[in-house]
């Protein structure tokens, strides 16, 4: 290959390279609560809980679990199921998500966690004002036939 013909593949690496930065992705953790799928900004993500004890309050909204001592950080835990009106048992594949949202640490309860995914934030649809709620701010349609929920953390944290 020709040092012409190598800088013109590198000028169109470039090019390439340069196209792709310009599609707004975030990558978000997915995970599961009542059959449904949602997603959050893994900006958001602290770490995942597998194995806490949850202390309950008394006199809290039935939505608010409890909540959990994390290396000292004392943290909330927000059923995502209750939040959504729907109740179910926890099983073995329950886990706490703790999530950072403006400097408020939070964890919310889930049924499994499932993995991550790049997404194109021009790909998200708002949802429909009549099955709109406040707790989700878009979705976005998977290969799988799924519809994959966002979740709005500033809303979450407004629930105190």
């Amino acid at each position: 290959m020709s040092t012409e013909q190598m800088q013109n593949t590198n000028i169109e690496d470039q090019e390439t390279v340069g196209a792709e930065a310009d599609i707004p992705m975030e990558r978000y953790l997915t995970f599961r609560s009542d059959n449904t799928t949602i997603g959050v900004s893994t900006n958001y993500v602290i770490e995942i809980l597998t194995d806490q004890t949850i202390t309950e309050l008394p006199m809290v909204p039935g939505f608010i679990k409890g909540i959990i001592n994390m290396r000292g950080q004392i943290v909330p835990i927000i059923d995502i199921r209750a939040k959504m009106g729907k109740f179910a048992e926890e099983t073995e594949t329950t886990c706490i998500i703790v999530l950072e949202i403006d400097t408020t640490y939070v964890g919310i309860l889930v049924d499994n966690v499932e993995q991550v995914l790049d997404v194109d934030k021009s790909q998200i649809s708002p949802i429909p004002v009549e099955d709109q709620q406040g707790l989700m701010d878009g979705m976005i349609s998977l290969s799988n036939q799924e519809v994959l929920l966002f979740l709005n953390c500033q809303e979450l944290i407004r629930t105190f």
